[in-house]
Parts: structure tokens; sequence; C-alpha cells
């Protein structure tokens, strides 16, 4: 019978098997676990996947301004889909790390040797899955309702800032998660996804906002992302310091999500 050996730590504690193969393995794992426990729920997948794609229908399509204008589409679009993977990372990682924490099995998974980055890794594939689901209704609507147009070199670009732009929102969401019980953690992820989605011109562009609104939102990591979105997918210029307000929201939420979870282990394992 063989044994798994146990010996580098965890960033977050505890330790990881040892060699690349069986912590990939873990992963896996990991990441069959979080999937498989978000699609029990189908409703929570079938929400994320289609409100983008309805907030599209109902506010982009019939919008003769809008959907017949290539470059106007496509940045309607591009902030749409925005909204669907902020959605889809502080639902899944906000409140379904708060619901996990109330299980039992989530405290001996915890105490397993294997330490803490396997479960975190499945935790951010997981986001990444569900919130290209919640974009192939989006583009559908894009692609065949709308004259949004993009080219191969751009869509590449765009894949790639989609998965940038998961990264702190997941990171918020975990935050979120270990900081509070799960019917506080879904109020707070409503609280939170709909103002700055709304403030960071997700719904409305930006050009639509008076002055006040515009410069406070150019602070925001929702309006950071938004702009990169629209960059990549259009060629049209975003605001110079987007990058790097989107890239100091995202250190601080890495640290706050760090010490959530650092918080939430003293208290239950001490």
């Amino acid at each position: 019978m063989s044994t798994t050996s146990v010996s580098a730590a965890s960033p977050l504690g505890g330790a990881t098997p040892s060699g690349t193969p069986g912590f990939l393995r873990l992963c896996a794992l990991h990441v069959r676990m979080q999937v498989t426990e978000t699609i029990r729920i189908p409703i929570a997948v079938l929400s994320a996947a289609l409100f983008p794609a309805l907030a599209a229908l109902f506010f982009v399509v019939p919008n003769a301004a809008v959907s017949t204008v290539p470059v106007i589409a496509t940045a309607a679009i591009a902030q749409l889909g925005v909204f669907g993977i902020m959605s889809a990372c502080l639902f899944t990682h906000g409140t379904g790390v708060a619901e996990d924490r109330q299980l039992p099995f989530d405290g001996f998974v915890r105490t397993l040797p294997a330490g803490a980055a396997p479960r975190l890794i499945g935790r951010v594939v997981n986001g990444l899955i569900f919130s290209a689901i919640a974009l192939v209704p989006l583009l559908a609507v894009g692609a065949f309702l709308t004259e949004a147009a993009i080219s191969l070199p751009r869509l590449l670009a765009s894949i790639g800032v989609a998965l940038a732009v998961a990264v702190p929102f997941t990171l918020l969401g975990l935050a979120i998660g270990y900081s509070l019980p799960a019917k506080a953690a879904v109020a707070v992820v409503q609280v939170t996804l709909f103002p700055l989605a709304f403030a960071g011109g997700l719904f409305l562009p930006p050009q639509t906002f008076p002055g006040w609104l515009d410069t406070f939102s150019m602070a925001l990591p929702s309006r950071a992302a938004r702009e990169l979105m629209v960059v990549a997918s259009t060629g049209a210029e975003g605001y110079a310091l987007a990058l790097p307000v989107f890239l100091a929201w995202t250190a601080a939420f890495a640290a706050l999500a760090v010490w959530a979870y650092r918080r939430d282990e003293g208290r239950r394992f001490r």
C-alpha cells in the first residue's frame, strides 16, 4: 500500500503533498468537487449564465443607437461581460465559501495535511469555469442580435483580459466568504455587486455619467476592469490610470483574502 508523503509548506499554512503530480491531482480533485457542488444548484448556474444575456436583450438589442453601431455594440457587450464575470466570481466564492464553512465536512477537509493551496486553486478554477459559462449566452446575443464585431487578435486579447478581470473579484469573493456567515455573505455580495456595476459603467457607459460620478468611477475596480475589456475588444482609448487602479485593487483584495482566511483559521482551529 502506498502512502502520500508530506513536505513543502503551503503559503497559507499546512503542507502540500511532495511532488508536482500529486499536487496537481489534488487540485484536480478539488476542482471536480467544487464544480459538482455548484451544479447541484441549477438555478444558481442558470442565473449567473443568463443575467448578462438578459440585460443585453433588454437594454442593448432594442436600442438601435447601440446595437446597430459595431464599435458601440461591441463595447456594450464587453462591459456586460465584465458584469457576468464579477457576478460569477462574487457569488461562487462569496456565498459558496460562506456556505461551505457551515458544513462539518469543510472543517474536516481543512484539517487534512494537504494544506490550503489545492482547495483555493479548486475554487479559483471553479469560478473561472462558471465565468466562462456566463459569457456564452451573452456572446451569442451580441453575435446574432447586434452588429458587434471583433477580430481574432482582439478576441484573443479579450479572453486574456477576461481571465485577468476574474482575479480581483475572485479574491474579493474569497474575502467575503471567509469573513462572514452565509446569510450575511449573500447580502454583502448583492450590496457590493450592483453598486460596483452601476458606478463602474457596466450597465450605462461612463460617457453618460455626470462629471463627479465619472471621476469617482475611475477609482473603482469595476470601472478599471471595464476600461481594460473595452480597450481589448474595440481598440478604443481608455483612461490612463485604468491598469494601475486595477493592479492596486487586485493587490488590496489579495491581502484582504489572505487576512480573512488566516483569521477564520485562527478562530476555528486554534
